[in-house]
């Protein structure tokens, strides 16, 4: 039964029904405890005894806790009472949008409001897409207004989160179709709203949020619904057969919305907008600027042209028509025009590993190359024309990161495998220019130099193009010299120095190819690229400035003006998520700053997800305690550094253990009776290892600085010996010993021309497992600990991050620097001489998608002793490919005509 007003529901006391729907009564209700008023969402009597309802219910809670968002209620709590159970819900005080359009039938709001609250809408969708988080029906009735204008989305009671191909295997009832239960062929919420592929029964996606996103924004603007019908089949016809009447939108509505709505309602969702992130681009331009767009050239005759060049701009899949006019140079462009490219089908943009949009428009400003990852897991370098409707992908390129143009436009340089690489676009093979570890970020000059950011800790180095050894060209006193770009002159270059270290000292730098004494600029967040008729072009968090740059004083002047906003950002500190061609085309990665989170997971071994432990946050380093009760994970801050903190799995809380980010405290490891954790710090530019009680009952102590990279790995049984990571520039990546006990006299174990990486010794102590790729590719060896005859091959088809299992008889590890697949193998070390099985794939963790590099050789995840369980860090967006979660890159023609306005 319905609950009385004056009833008491615990702590709440209700004051009147606000409405009722398929999966609760609401009302409003006054907060005893704490005097506020609140809305009460109570699960019906008829559904407290259903399982799924109840899971459903609670779900609804789970979601919304994992929102947190301006334009979304929130929620304050779960709770029962007797026998009713109820969510606490933020009580917004003011009309539904549903309310606010009733009797305007051929009369829609005027379009700065209805704009204003699209964009609100918008910001609203795009925070729960980011977390994963599909609505299922969004419509008028479950938009509230505030009395200040602002918008509220409510009822995610019918929303899903996605977790993976999997879960979207299982058909869940499409929520204009839920039928109450005592009156059948009565419907709950309303077809109107509803997507093709809902009224078709397949699976919601977020655009199906984006269709009923069009069909909100089409009636907002023409007072009428989109698709409507007598009763709810024909509603449902027109839906799938029917198209809405444009005719009754606006005459003098600006082009771009107008086909925003039409992109947003296609009924084939491959052709439909696949990010909101589009409607946000385009609806974050102010009113005037669609205005200027369609008039500004009205004088050269007919304005229906150049309105169908507007709309054409509006959307990547059509905005190669505006791209091959204004590279026809017909006519000089004398206004800004902007257009957006999104990622091929099933395929998601990266930067490096992490999801991310970098955007680089050649310099003949003709074409964009950009990274992205497939279903499959392959990472490769893409081409788009800006006159073609298709991105095509540049084989050869596997693994690719941080690619960068030739003045020419004929050839692209890229980093992978710890190597600088180039390529010609127009066909053969990649070229190896040099060996370069970690490198992030390079730029080439009109003389055939080529300088790029060295690993962490490290200066810039240089080679020239056609190959040879780099040399060094700044020497990191501290932080990491990245992301650098040549100024015109082809002598200067200027990069950044990112992340960590002071704020003073960290920002924009420049130096000279004779004269390399970097000389700080300004403070930044990112590289920067200068671009004509004399701007530097850099980023400070999510906004992109450019600011006046004497190329005579070599010296910034004036003031920084903004010209962008949501550049992609906090992917790589420094990182150059823009490019500006010699033409003046500017091409960006269009984001919000999102922090590419993710949530550790255990496994069974199997694959199958057991149990999420601790909150979403960019995991890098894991280990496990001795006592399984505790971890420790080395946990980034975007563009900051990292910090430690250590989860308590028994009581399930999170708490810091260092506190420092700017120090990138990393890759923790604990000593084998669980009392202390030895960890990676960088101090005053070099970096050193730590050591630090657990339970945090005294100050850390340095134990030794030995080299530019270094990190540890494993600590022996005993307590006696530390296993660490370090590099060298002539023999990379190094693996070395320093005892803990006498002189504690660092020695080097493994330290030829190959990257030996991921040191792991054995629980019993007599063997070291490693990767290396001293055949070509990266394998799992073991060879005896401290020393010994022999050495084995474990891996046959790739070798990343071994783990043991705890009684040394079992090997796990990937078959790939993404985690791709996890393998185990048997080993029996009870001889002088190892013998082991054959590799056997665990289960496959591609669609998961743990995105960090991990270049430096992070240890990304934990086995239980037992070795039936692995705790992985999962990304917790759960983005299939179908559904991509990277955001799309933003092109912008003629951009300094933007400053002049």
């Amino acid at each position: 039964m319905p609950v009385q007003p004056g009833a008491r529901l615990g702590a709440y006391e209700i004051v009147a029904p606000l409405g009722a729907g398929g999966m609760g009564e609401v009302y409003r209700a006054r907060d005893t405890k704490l005097g506020r008023e609140v809305a009460i969402k109570v699960l019906p009597d008829s559904f407290v005894n259903d399982p799924e309802r109840v899971a459903r219910f609670e779900r609804e809670a789970q979601l919304l806790a994992a929102l947190n968002h301006p334009h979304i209620a929130a929620i304050y709590g779960l709770e029962r009472s007797a026998d009713t159970q109820f969510l606490v819900l933020e009580l917004v005080d003011g009309e539904t949008l549903a309310a606010k359009l009733e009797g305007r039938s051929g009369k829609g709001l005027r379009l700065d409001e209805a704009l204003g609250i699209a964009r609100q809408i918008a910001d609203a969708v795009q925070a729960a897409h980011d977390k994963g988080i599909v609505h299922r029906d969004l419509k008028p009735a479950n938009i509230a207004l505030t009395h200040d204008g602002a918008v509220k989305v409510l009822d995610f009671g019918l929303a899903r989160q996605d977790l993976g191909p999997a879960a979207s295997s299982r058909l869940t009832p499409s929520p204009t179709l839920t039928f109450a239960h005592t009156q059948a062929g009565v419907i709950l919420g309303t077809a109107a709203y509803m997507s093709p592929e809902q009224a078709k029964g397949r699976v919601a996606d977020k655009r199906s949020d984006i269709w009923a996103f069009g069909c909100v924004l089409y009636e907002m603007l023409s007072g009428t619904r989109a698709f409507e019908g007598e009763d709810v089949s024909e509603t449902l016809a027109a839906i799938l057969r029917a198209e809405p009447d444009w005719a009754r939108l606006p005459e003098d509505l600006q082009s771009p919305i107008r086909t925003l709505i039409e992109r947003c309602l296609k009924k084939d969702r491959q052709q439909r907008i696949a990010d909101i992130a589009v409607a946000q681009f385009l609806l974050d331009e102010p009113f005037t600027t669609w205005s200027r767009a369609e008039t500004s050239t009205a004088s050269a005759g007919s304005s229906r042209p150049l309105k169908m060049l507007a709309a054409a701009l509006a959307l990547t899949t059509i905005g190669a028509a505006a791209a091959a006019a204004y590279l026809s140079r017909s006519a000089p462009a004398k206004d800004v025009t902007r257009f957006l490219v999104t990622p091929p089908d099933r395929v998601v943009l990266v930067t490096a590993l992490r999801t991310g949009s970098s955007a680089l428009i050649s310099p003949d400003g003709r074409r964009l190359a950009f990274t992205a990852r497939d279903e499959s897991g392959k990472i490769l370098i893409w081409l788009r024309s800006l006159d073609a409707l298709v991105s095509q992908p540049l084989a050869g390129t596997d693994d690719a990161e941080f690619p960068f143009w030739s003045p020419d436009s004929r050839s692209l340089a890229y980093f992978a495998h710890d190597k600088l690489l180039r390529i010609d676009t127009g066909g053969g093979p990649s070229q190896t220019v040099c060996d370069a570890p970690g490198a992030r970020g390079g730029a080439w000059s009109r003389e055939g130099v080529i300088v790029f950011g060295g690993g962490a800790g490290k200066g810039l180095e240089r080679v020239m193009a056609a190959g040879g050894a780099p040399v060094a060209f700044t020497t990191s006193a501290f932080g990491n010299h990245r992301f650098p770009s040549f100024l015109p002159d082809g002598r200067h270059v200027l990069f950044v120095i990112s992340g960590i270290g002071t704020p003073e000292k960290t920002g924009l730098y420049i130096s000279a190819i004779d004269s390399p004494q970097p000389r700080r600029l300004a403070s930044a967040d990112s590289g920067a690229v200068y671009a004509a008729p004399g701007f530097l072009l850099f980023a400070r968090q999510t906004t992109l400035l450019a600011q006046p740059f004497d190329l005579k004083a070599l010296d910034l002047t004036g003031d920084p003006t903004p010209i962008a906003e949501r550049v992609e950002s906090g992917v790589f500190g420094g990182v150059l998520a823009f490019s500006v061609s010699d033409t003046g085309t500017l091409a960006y990665g269009l984001g919000s700053g999102r922090d590419q989170s993710l949530q550790l997971m255990w496994f069974d071994r199997q694959g199958k997800a057991l149990q999420a432990i601790g909150p979403p946050a960019i995991y890098l380093g894991i280990d496990l305690s001795p006592d399984e009760k505790q971890i420790v994970v080395h946990r980034h801050d975007q563009g900051v550094g990292g910090d430690l903190w250590l989860t308590d799995l028994g009581r399930g809380t999170t708490s810091r253990f260092t506190f420092d980010a700017t120090q990138d405290n990393s890759s923790p490891v604990w000593s084998p009776d669980g009392s202390r954790i030895v960890y990676a710090s960088l101090r005053n530019g070099r970096w050193g290892l730590y050591v630090k009680p657990s339970n945090g009952s005294a100050g850390e102590e340095s134990l030794t600085t030995p080299s530019p990279l270094v990190g540890p790995r494993s600590w022996s049984r005993d307590g006696h010996v530390l296993v660490y990571a370090a590099s060298d520039r002539q023999t990379a990546n190094d693996v070395w010993m320093l005892p803990l006990v006498g002189e504690r006299k660092a020695v080097p174990l493994l330290n030829s021309r190959f990257q030996e990486r991921f040191a792991q010794i054995s629980p019993d102590g007599r063997w070291l497992a490693y990767s290396s790729d001293e055949n070509g590719t990266s394998e799992l060896y073991v060879r005896p600990f401290p020393s010994g005859d022999g050495k084995w091959q474990i891996s046959t088809a790739g070798g990343w991050e071994p783990r043991w299992r705890g009684d040394s008889r079992e090997l796990f590890y990937a078959d790939s620097l993404q985690l791709g697949s996890m393998m185990a193998v048997d080993i029996n070390g009870a001889s002088a001489a190892l013998s082991f099985g054959n590799p056997r794939k665990l289960f496959d963790m591609t669609a998961r998608s743990v995105v960090h590099p991990g270049a430096e050789g992070y240890m990304r995840y934990a086995v239980s002793h037992d070795g039936q369980r692995l705790l992985i860090p999962t990304n917790s967006r759960a983005a299939t490919f179908a559904d991509s979660s990277s955001s799309p890159i933003a092109v912008v023609v003629n951009w300094v005509a933007a400053l002049k306005k």
